[in-house]
């Protein structure tokens, strides 16, 4: 089969569509996919650049996300077939012709969404979902503030917050995503540039009951003060650094709460793994995707034997939602 394959570490040049070895038939448990298209994030340019190695057992090949059709399916499998349209969480191999993935980490295509589109959607939905739904408890009412806001992140979060019937502030560097922001419901509109966020938030709502953050260490001292009381903060990325000092009278006197959680390393099954984040979505979240309510924000779609060109647009000021790859015709 043809993948992926960096020739060492460095710029996006590095990455070469190649021939490399086909699969093993899969094992206990797996599905085989057959890829159709395969989402861009973050932690593919980090990996690409060395600073993110995959874990034990993961495939070396980059990406966490794919949509495609299911070619086989491994001992003791239910509920999937050959010829199924389907999504899935990896934990690596995702720019590839094929990918093996654990059943419990596969998502129908949902209703009203194109298969190449919906490799948009593992990655951000799982990521979201587990941080400001299972973790930080957002519920109708309330506000949220999402960094990043043009991000497949944070393009995501915006339409969960508003179908879960919250406000919704945002920060972007640029008019354009801050008006493709408001497109998708956004409230609050932050230039991280002109505006102080810390600011608007407290004037407009008293502070955020729950901030989805990407910067880090930049961003902490702020993001505390920033948060309601009972306020909880998730920071799902270090853009802007990894350490910085933490007020903790703050915390106590808002009795907020921080957690910081990575989404590749969770375990297959058992409590905050994968599977049980997988399983939270199709019950709760795929209605919502059927139903129009939260959809895929699609930036471009990019050949995979053109993968150099595909990296750079994740930080590119035309970019608003996710980047994609495609690998065959759906």
């Amino acid at each position: 089969m043809f993948a992926v394959t960096p020739d060492g570490y460095g710029g996006p040049e590095v990455m070469k569509w190649a021939q490399v070895d086909d699969l093993p038939a899969p094992a206990e448990g797996e599905v085989a996919v057959d890829v159709v298209a395969a989402g861009v994030n973050r932690a593919d340019i980090m990996q690409r650049q060395g600073f993110y190695p995959p874990p034990p057992g993961a495939s070396d090949i980059l990406g966490l996300e794919v949509s495609g059709v299911v070619a086989a399916v491994g001992p003791g499998v239910e509920g999937w077939q050959p010829g199924d349209a389907v999504c899935a969480l990896l934990s690596g191999g995702g720019y590839a012709e094929r990918v093996n993935v654990p059943a419990t980490q596969l998502l129908p295509v949902p209703d009203g969404v194109s298969l190449t589109a919906a490799a948009a959607l593992p990655e951000a939905a799982a990521t979201v979902w587990s941080n400001i739904v299972m973790a930080g408890g957002l519920r109708e009412g309330q506000t949220l503030l999402v960094h990043g806001g043009g991000s497949g992140i944070g393009t995501h979060a915006i339409q969960v917050g508003r179908a879960l019937g919250a406000r919704v502030a945002v920060t972007a560097g640029s008019q354009y995503k801050l008006d493709r922001c408001a497109e998708l419901g956004a409230n609050t509109l932050i230039n991280y540039r002109d505006d102080d966020f810390v600011k608007v938030v407290t004037a407009e709502y008293g502070g955020a009951d729950v901030i989805l953050d990407i910067m880090g260490a930049g961003y902490l001292r702020r993001n505390v003060a920033a948060l309601a009381e009972d306020g909880a903060l998730a920071i799902i990325g270090l853009q802007d650094g990894a350490a910085a000092e933490l007020d903790l009278g703050l915390m106590l006197f808002k009795r907020a709460s921080i957690h910081v959680t990575g989404l590749r390393r969770r375990p297959r099954s058992g409590p905050g793994s994968k599977a049980e984040i997988i399983a939270e979505l199709r019950q709760k979240l795929w209605p919502l995707i059927a139903d129009g309510a939260v959809t895929p924000v699609v930036s471009a779609e990019i050949p995979i034997a053109d993968v150099a060109e595909a990296h750079p647009l994740l930080d590119s000021a035309e970019t608003v939602g996710k980047v994609l790859l495609t690998i065959r015709e759906p």
